[in-house]
């Protein structure tokens, strides 16, 4: 079952990789605008200025992506008064599938849909989830490939704020 879960997960991903995506720490990566759960575009480079911000790719297929989306809300709910954002990032699913999992998750951070993978591409995430955090100055502080630990989580932002 784990092989046909691996082979699944590239297949989706498949196409992920670009030219673009060997973001440098220290670099402001590419800003992108996308849809929240309300249909509102964000803009992430203009919206979020002088914040923390960490930017979630995901998908309800992810198995590590659930505990950890839960795990780092209590994070969330510490630092957001001290300018930390979390923007959960949807990689290629409908609306309806991607808000179905959010609704059973009760998080509060905002939540993103990249339903082409146009933003995952650019950002050259080829698995899920993966994990971009940006110093107050917009520039890349921190990249997590794969599942984190709220305290790893905690101790990256707590630097940073």
């Amino acid at each position: 079952m784990s092989i046909l879960f691996v082979v699944f997960s590239l297949t989706i991903l498949n196409g992920c990789q670009s030219e673009h995506s060997a973001l440098t720490k220290g670099e402001p990566p590419p800003a992108f605008q996308l849809q929240d759960l309300n249909g509102d575009r964000v803009n992430v480079t203009k919206d979020f200025a002088g914040k923390v911000v960490v930017i979630r790719f995901w998908a309800d297929w992810c198995p590590f992506c659930e505990s950890e989306m839960q795990s780092i809300e209590p994070v969330y709910q510490a630092y957001r008064s001290k300018g930390l954002v979390i923007l959960a990032v949807n990689v290629r699913q409908d609306r309806e599938t991607a808000t179905a999992f959010i609704d059973e998750l009760n998080i509060s951070y905002p939540v993103l849909f990249d339903q082409e993978g146009a933003v995952a591409r650019e950002y050259g995430v080829i698995g899920l989830p993966t994990t971009f955090i940006l110093d107050r100055d917009g520039r890349l502080h921190t990249r997590i490939i794969g599942e984190s630990t709220a305290e790893l989580f905690a101790r990256i932002v707590d630097a940073l704020i």
